[in-house]
């Protein structure tokens, strides 16, 4: 997380919010960071639920698509990382109907009844190219045409904002008129670039993280500084397994990890695979709760294959809090 100053503190105290697909709880950590309350969460993933329970002591509510809207309190902000599913784009192409039976629905029609101030969305990069777009820009429709929102939206990397780990994840924005908001760039991140290296444990003791296997195969690789004294801010490949397939490949520790994932296979699966202090393992949970910016104090739930999904799933706090910040600079919020 990014250490705000005190005046920061309280600046969205006058703001609620409600956390949809909140999984466990990287926008919640974000928007509590300024004093926003928080009135309604939903998650269907009951090991999510869990923790998030143990961290925020609220139990959130489950499946978002039987909640109707008048059952939601009332709040300024949406914010949520919506699964992608696929849309309805080919034939009648309605507009709002046509993203009924998809999850960005339900975020489309708690809009259409609260009308909030301010979405903030979040979805892999992507999504902009489903269908050739035409996915990506039917959500654009509904969003500004039929939800009369002004809406900006942009890549962000995890690498620019304090995190070293090369996660680009879209970001939406969505501004009702009562914002006045008719010009909009997105916060430039002013970070000092980190190394996997900076964030590692150490003395990590737990067996299942390391990898031993007959096919391991190294390179000789020395990553080599910049005029300004950093190593590469990107992934480093040096080795592989098998037949280097995703999960199969290695990494050094003095560039950035690759994007954590919520799937895929391979003895590096979920995390990557890294060469550290000479022994090639995985990541552990508490690493990787640090390459999303969640804190020390953050309670990791005891599953822990679960817990490597529920970071592969969760948004990087970071960039949300640095949106947020620049939205109060601004004086939007």
């Amino acid at each position: 997380m990014i250490n705000l100053s005190k005046s920061y503190t309280n600046k969205l105290s006058n703001y609620s919010y409600i956390d949809l697909f909140a999984g466990i709880g990287g926008f919640r950590l974000a928007f509590d960071s300024f004093g926003a309350k928080c009135v309604f969460t939903s998650e269907w993933d009951k090991y999510a639920k869990e923790v998030y329970f143990d961290n925020f002591n609220d139990q959130p509510n489950g499946d978002i698509t039987k909640i109707k809207a008048n059952e939601i309190p009332r709040h300024d902000i949406i914010c949520g990382g919506f699964p992608c599913q696929a849309f309805s784009i080919s034939g009648k192409r309605k507009g709002f109907d046509d993203t009924r039976g998809t999850l960005f629905f339900d975020i489309a029609r708690i809009a259409d009844f609260h009308k909030p101030k301010l979405m903030i969305l979040e979805n892999v990069k992507n999504i902009r190219k489903v269908d050739n777009g035409m996915t990506f820009q039917k959500i654009l429709d509904v969003l500004e045409k039929d939800l009369n929102y002004s809406v900006y939206h942009q890549i962000l990397v995890g690498n620019d904002f304090g995190v070293p780990q090369k996660r680009e994840r879209v970001f939406i924005l969505c501004f009702s008129k009562e914002l006045s908001v008719n010009k909009y760039e997105f916060v430039k991140p002013n970070f000092e670039n980190l190394m996997l290296q900076d964030i590692l444990e150490k003395n990590v003791k737990e067996k299942h993280v390391f990898i031993e296997r007959d096919d391991i195969s190294l390179r000789n690789i020395k990553p080599e500084k910049d005029l300004f004294g950093n190593y590469p801010n990107k992934p480093i490949r040096i080795g592989s397994m098998n037949k280097g397939g995703q999960g199969e490949r290695i990494y050094h520790p003095y560039g950035s990890a690759i994007t954590l994932s919520a799937y895929g296979g391979g003895p590096g699966k979920k995390t990557g695979a890294y060469l550290i202090n000479d022994k090639v393992r995985k990541l552990t949970t508490r690493e990787c709760a640090r390459l999303m910016g969640f804190p020390e104090s953050f309670k990791i739930g005891k599953n822990i294959n679960q817990s490597y999904t529920q970071f592969g799933n969760a948004v990087i706090v970071n960039i949300v809090q640095s949106i947020l910040k620049d939205l109060i600079d601004k004086k939007i919020l």
